[in-house]
């Protein structure tokens, strides 16, 4: 929400020569959830440039079709420390004409053990180029790594936008035995339409999740163990509000950038407070109100104290029996369908827009958001007439043919 990736995207439109497709610029992110958005919002700051080619470079997608598209050329590259390697290695990426290099996050790739993978897909960027680095915190090795690849760099903080006025936060100590207890204590006393839980481990994620779903609330995991195409899928309920709560680790968050997040949770407090700051950062976005609350033992008053400390005021305890259970939990506002056909098959979001409206007489303002894929498309329909679109959708016609339609998720 702080409008980084304009900050340095429309810098790097800027300098493009359209006519060349040799690759110009390179945006390296430590996740690929990361490196889709800023992707995304590159390409969108590029509508107003003619033939823009921009090429994401991660891993989880087929190396040969990205092999076979660098092969036609590309201006700008977005992509991960690991997959712009291998395309290194074999010859199917060429960066002799960069003139931009932006390290995006370059605290959490260094977290991540990707310092020598990104020294060397430098050793391959011309010298004469303007390199920009982003990071949340500046420990030692960021500076480091700033005087190793930087000239005279110039150096710039921006004030967080998650002021205290935006977000709210309040701590509860429970015992040991009580943090799922406490867990839907939070839920039952708040009531959020929209929710991410952090755990500090992919396996306290999954075991959270069925305690939710146990209970009857419509949750998903996020961590680095899930396929692509599972992950991209969970992130979409999420944002399209057919799925309330995400529960996820640090790393898998990492870029999480939805609208409107309501809570966030820490089911754990993590291990330093720069890492708490990012958390709480995902609400209170742009602007907005927003509400953590987290979870901690006596075991854990320490990290509490680093937090006060880097905060520099004093946190807002509370204790659970102040929570007053305001009842069940409620269904998701929205429901996701899945068309079989995408861009592929010519499909526009107006085209399912007059489906829906025209065809089958839905209210506009009963249908959300609308993603196109290359083989699929995904539409947010609001509860109350989901199922009805489910029965007539693959009877209506959409360009022309009719598509196999089916529901994600409950």
């Amino acid at each position: 929400g702080s409008g980084k990736t304009a900050a340095y995207g429309i810098g790097l439109l800027s300098k493009l020569n359209v006519k060349n497709y040799h690759v110009q610029a390179l945006v390296i992110c430590p996740t690929r959830e990361l490196a889709d958005q800023v992707g995304k919002e590159i390409q969108r700051l590029a509508r107003f440039t003619k033939n823009v080619k921009l090429l994401l470079l991660c891993g989880g997608k087929p190396f040969v079709r990205q092999k076979h598209s660098l092969v036609y050329g590309a201006h700008i590259i977005v992509g991960t420390p690991g997959r712009i390697q291998d395309h290194l290695r074999k010859g199917t990426l060429n960066l002799a004409n960069i003139h931009s290099l932006v390290l995006d996050e370059a605290d959490r790739m260094l977290d991540m053990g990707f310092y020598d993978d990104i020294i060397n897909i430098i050793s391959d960027i011309p010298k004469n180029r303007q390199t920009m680095l982003f990071s949340a915190t500046f420990p030692d090795s960021i500076v480091q790594m700033s005087q190793s690849i930087q000239k005279k760099p110039l150096n710039i903080q921006v004030e967080s936008l998650h002021s205290h006025s935006e977000i709210e936060q309040r701590f509860y100590e429970i015992g040991k035995s009580q943090r799922d207890e406490a867990l839907m204590a939070l839920l039952a006393h708040y009531q959020p339409e929209s929710t991410a839980i952090f755990c500090n481990t992919k396996k306290q994620c999954e075991v959270v999740v069925t305690l939710l779903k146990k209970n009857g609330y419509y949750a998903m995991a996020i961590h680095g163990d899930l396929e692509q195409k599972v992950r991209d899928q969970v992130l979409l309920r999420f944002a399209n509000k057919s799925c309330s709560i995400l529960v996820a680790t640090d790393v898998a968050a990492r870029g999480l950038d939805i609208d409107d997040l309501q809570v966030v949770i820490n089911y754990e407090l993590p291990s330093e407070p720069k890492i708490h700051i990012h958390r709480i950062g995902r609400t209170g976005r742009a602007g907005k109100k927003g509400l953590a609350l987290s979870l901690y033992t006596i075991s854990e008053q320490h990290k509490l104290n680093a937090i006060e400390q880097v905060q520099n005021q004093p946190c807002s305890r509370d204790v659970l029996d102040s929570l007053d259970d305001n009842g069940p939990p409620s269904l998701p506002p929205m429901m996701t369908v899945c068309i079989e056909g995408g861009k592929k098959s010519k499909i526009r979001p107006g085209d399912i827009l007059g489906a829906l409206t025209g065809d089958i007489g839905i209210v506009g303002d009963k249908v959300g958001k609308i993603d196109i894929f290359d083989f699929f498309s995904y539409v947010a329909l609001d509860r109350t007439i989901a199922h009805n679109v489910l029965k007539r959708l693959p009877n209506t016609k959409i360009k022309g043919r009719l598509f196999k339609v089916r529901k994600m998720g409950s």
